[in-house]
């Protein structure tokens, strides 16, 4: 999923690092941090209370570090200095979370570069550079969001590749490296990488590949994939699989579109559908229970994301969470959030685990966060919903061809987080010729709610398909039983229209129309629904209850608005929690990290950082210091502050 709001033209520069001695990591402690979520069910939490409400006012740098991959403006180096030819800065996302384990930090930068930072200092220790193509074109550009961790420890204390560091990559890698040395662990695959496009069909050079960390459970690694959306409808499968942690050996594999009949899920598809309809790929971060030997699967939406007539049916297991054995890929269980996708509402984050609390039981839950501003809690051990679900009737579609699922599932709590209905009056504008502007264009398009179809004539997109929640997902503290998320709250527009018979150019292709869509904003550059624009929100999980909701950020160009701060920012990155009753979020435009109290949302601290903070800050705790850090170095589709940051606060 892409988002275009502002653009600029850059290349991409690679740093040379030099190595630091340094003593390798111990295994991971409760202090650590090493997992992409902090641990393999993504809750985001830290047991930490160090730094607290009462001392966090105090905290400042203490060290920043920077990663080599800065992009450069090519107006103002029209030699184009540097390894880009076709790609730019709207292509650059820093969108990684660091992982750390003893006495080291490990991060990807956006052009896969894995690198291990001293955690006290964010001097550089090694560094690995895959060598991407860089002037091959990317559906999703360059990013990745985070590295994997894993301990093999039968293998000898001393031995090479005991600890490994997993990286994947936006051309489909899957690499093992010694997170001592950053060297290649060559019993892993072919000399230490798997070719993930192995056996993929419809492959198309540049659309496919891994924008987020696997999964390691069990001594086994899993991943999802990229996938570029609405090309066409015969695109690449978005298949699970699972490799061996140590070897590199396929284990299995699983694909969200059953193609058998007999599978389940069968029966919500036709044959042909079934047959060959790519897509329903898991982008996000996969989450895993250990204990249970489950791994939890976010899945997207199935090709292409506008039009369906080509797939009629619910289309499991598409916008779905599924859990699987992580041992042999069996299916075990399945929530579906959207049935027969015609919104590009994917499942953007990965499902967070916790234990609710309720009438003096704990229940081993998930959640489900989705675009739509949707909030699922579901069973670990069955799927079922932990508060009901309704099937209510939504709009039908007017587009020959296309059947629209007459009902969607809709949670009675939480009550939806994003606004699911407007009318044009509610049109907002910075002044009075923008909610006109506004006002009228809306009054244009189609739109009879939450799930309003796609149209020939144009269809309102609200909630969007930014968000409600996207890639940053959710943090959970199941002590004090409290989930925090960013919520996204910008309109969008899609109209489809009509191609000449048997034409293959434009998206869409195997279906009757093209698509186009964009951002719903006025001539000031502004969304044209009323503010705030995003939110941080805390739930309690026994109820769901809102136990309060501000609005985050300030938009870019706002700054000087007096009333912006109310208005809240678009946000891409998630929050943390500690135990010393602090959620810590960035992921606003204005390039600022805050600190807030869990119980209150009281803003108690914040630091303008030197680029956007579009990512998911980390905590942890090193010979007796904790440390909170996050990447800085933006978001050029949003058009924040670029830079190749990476910032360490602590205490004096």
């Amino acid at each position: 999923m892409r988002i275009s709001l502002a653009f600029a033209a850059c290349a991409l520069v690679v740093a040379a690092c030099k190595p630091v001695p340094q003593a390798p990591p111990g295994p991971p402690a409760p202090a650590d941090w090493p997992a992409y979520g902090a641990d393999a069910g993504g809750s985001r939490y830290a047991p930490l209370d160090q730094i607290n409400r009462e001392n966090v006012s105090q905290l400042t740098v203490a060290w920043t570090a920077k990663n080599g991959d800065l992009p450069h403006n090519p107006t103002t180096a029209p030699d184009r200095q540097g390894p880009c030819g076709k790609c730019h800065a709207s292509e650059s996302k820093f969108e990684a979370t660091p992982i750390q384990v003893a006495n080291r930090l490990y991060i990807s930068t956006p052009l896969n570069r894995a690198v291990a930072l001293d955690a006290s200092t964010g001097e550089t220790i090694w560094s690995y550079d895959p060598k991407l193509d860089l002037d091959q074109e990317r559906s999703e550009g360059f990013v990745s969001r985070g590295v994997s961790f894993w301990e093999d420890v039968d293998a000898p204390a001393d031995a090479v590749c005991r600890k490994r560091i997993y990286l994947p990559t936006v051309d489909a890698r899957l690499i093992a490296l010694d997170a001592d040395s950053g060297s290649l662990c060559r019993n892993f695959g072919w000399r230490g990488t798997v070719d993930l496009t192995d056996e993929i069909d419809h492959l198309q050079v540049g659309q496919y590949g891994v924008t987020s960390p696997p999964v390691v459970v069990n001594g086994m690694v899993i991943v999802g994939t990229s996938i570029g959306d609405n090309r066409r409808v015969e695109m690449e499968q978005g298949i699970v699989r699972a490799y061996d942690a140590r070897s590199g050996d396929l284990k299995w594999t699983w694909d969200p579109i059953p193609r058998q009949a007999g599978m389940p899920g069968w029966n919500t598809w036709t044959p042909e559908g079934a047959k060959k309809t790519g897509g329903a790929n898991a982008w996000p971060p996969l989450s895993a229970d250990p204990e249970r030997n489950l791994v939890f699967v976010p899945t997207g939406s199935a090709a292409p994301d506008y039009y369906g007539g080509e797939r009629p049916g619910d289309n499991l297991f598409a916008n779905s969470v599924v859990a699987l054995d992580a041992s042999t890929g069996e299916y075990r269980w399945h929530f579906q959030v959207v049935h027969h996708d015609l919104w590009d509402y994917d499942i953007p984050a990965q499902p967070s685990l916790f234990m609710m609390k309720r009438d003096g039981q704990s229940i081993p839950a998930t959640v489900a966060a989705t675009k739509m501003g949707f909030l699922y809690f579901l069973n670990r051990d069955t799927g079922e919903p932990l508060f009901p679900v309704e099937e209510r009737p939504v709009p039908a579609s007017d587009v020959p061809g296309e059947v629209a699922s007459p009902t969607q599932p809709f949670p009675t709590r939480p009550a939806p987080l994003h606004p699911i209905d407007i009318a044009p009056e509610d049109a907002w504008g910075i002044n009075d010729a923008d909610r006109a502007f506004c006002r009228a264009q809306m009054e244009t398009f189609r739109y009879e709610g939450a799930f309003t179809p796609p149209s020939i004539g144009g269809t309102l997109i609200y909630p969007g398909y930014a968000g409600g929640v996207n890639w940053g997902g959710v943090a959970v503290d199941s002590d004090s039983q409290t989930l925090v998320t960013t919520i996204i709250s910008i309109p969008f527009w899609v109209r489809l229209s009509e191609r000449e018979a048997g034409s293959k150019e434009g998206n869409q292709i195997g279906t009757p129309y093209h698509m186009s869509r964009a951002a719903f904003m006025s001539p000031s550059g502004l969304p044209c629904t009323p503010p705030p624009w995003g939110r941080l929100v805390a739930i309690d999980l026994p109820t769901g209850d809102v136990k309060w909701d501000l609005p985050l950020g300030v938009m870019k160009g706002l700054e000087d608005v007096p009333d912006a701060a109310s208005w809240g920012s678009l946000a891409m990155g998630g929050p943390i929690i500690t135990a010393g009753g602090l959620v810590f979020a960035a992921a606003a435009m204005d390039d600022t990290l805050r600190a807030f109290d869990v119980e209150t949302g009281e803003l108690l601290w914040q630091a303008d950082l030197p680029a956007g903070g579009q990512a998911t800050p980390m905590t942890y705790e090193v010979d007796g210091r904790q440390y909170v850090v996050i990447a800085a170095g933006g978001h050029a589709n949003l058009g924040t502050t670029l830079g190749d940051f990476v910032v360490a606060f602590a205490l004096p």
